[in-house]
């Protein structure tokens, strides 16, 4: 007997999604960061992907597991990292070793983005916008400039609505057995 699986795949995004743009907000300078940023790095960015990727596990779904599951640790390492040093374990991580640390994200995002070439159109934009997103907050980190921080901003609360989209879309979609939002199915 198989059992039906349900989609972990929309739960995962909404966390990738929200926190992405409540972090981004930070970084276009609108607000400085706080409990709240950090606390959803942790729970819905942080362990709701980890949850999702062993869930996607489960599915036999490689790429899924991989991206969920390292996005989601990849949260609980830049939460630890800002609050390390407030906690006084560890000395605050100078810029530009923090620009190498999200160049390799964006190295590896866009590795994975390769991933996304035999995906629906949505996904592929998503992690098209997240690489694009690494490297600006890299090239911020080695500059020092606070323009590339804004412009990373900006382009990291699209990355993430565009999560929020896919996600919605897969449950709407889903729910009532035909397209309500497209996501650019590839043929």
């Amino acid at each position: 007997m198989s059992e039906k699986l349900a989609n972990p795949a929309p739960l995962g995004l909404m966390g990738f999604g929200m926190t992405t743009i409540l972090l981004n907000i930070h970084n276009a300078g609108f607000f400085p960061i706080s409990a709240m940023i950090l606390a959803m790095g942790l729970c819905y960015g942080g362990l709701a992907q980890v949850i999702v990727g062993i869930m996607e596990f489960k599915k036999g779904n490689t790429f899924g597991l991989t991206a969920f599951t390292s996005y989601g640790l990849f949260w609980w390492s830049l939460v630890l990292l800002l609050i390390f040093p407030s906690m006084g374990i560890s000395e605050a991580t100078p810029a530009a070793f923090m620009g190498w640390y999200l160049g390799l994200w964006g190295m590896f995002t866009g590795f994975m983005f390769f991933g996304t070439l035999k995906a629906n159109r949505a996904l592929q934009f998503v992690f098209a916008s997240l690489t694009v997103l690494f490297f600006l907050l890299a090239a911020r980190d080695f500059t020092g400039s606070k323009l590339i921080g804004t412009i990373a901003g900006f382009e990291g609360i699209i990355c993430g609505a565009s999560a929020i989209y896919l996600a919605m879309a897969e449950v709407l979609n889903e729910q009532f057995g035909r397209t309500v939002l497209p996501i650019g199915e590839v043929r």
